[in-house]
């Protein structure tokens, strides 16, 4: 039997952050949470979540910086890593990826759209 992956969120807004973890607690996946890269970074060092969810706007490091951050650490290089943001240029999507990103998620999303990135990204871990 598969254990689903546990799964970590990096949200600044109470709201999303709510709105993404029922519909992953609903879908079976245990569940992080922070509201800002730095708590993200002392969770990730110490329960290493399978899959990270991190916005690209927040307060200190956004989003982008937290993905570089997480590559170049030897511990967290090998980590996935998801962008969901309300920036849905495609130069944003270019640039999530190219900060090392393995998918990126835009705002509004819809469970089934969240639910099926997270669960590709499982199966090829």
């Amino acid at each position: 039997m598969n254990l689903l992956p546990n799964l970590l969120i990096v949200e600044d807004s109470p709201s999303e952050l709510e709105l993404m973890s029922s519909y992953l607690i609903n879908s079976g996946y245990n569940i992080l949470k922070a509201s800002d890269a730095e708590e993200a970074l002392r969770i990730i060092l110490d329960q290493k979540p399978d899959i990270i969810i991190t916005d690209v706007v927040m307060p200190g490091i956004n989003g982008f910086e937290l993905c570089r951050l997480l590559r170049k650490n030897p511990f967290t290089k090998n980590s996935v890593i998801v962008i969901c943001s309300s920036k849905n240029l495609n130069i944003d999507r270019l640039w999530g990826m190219k900060q090392g990103a393995d998918a990126y998620i835009t705002k509004p999303y819809t469970r089934e759209r969240l639910l099926n990135v997270i669960q590709s990204l499982a199966e090829k871990n």
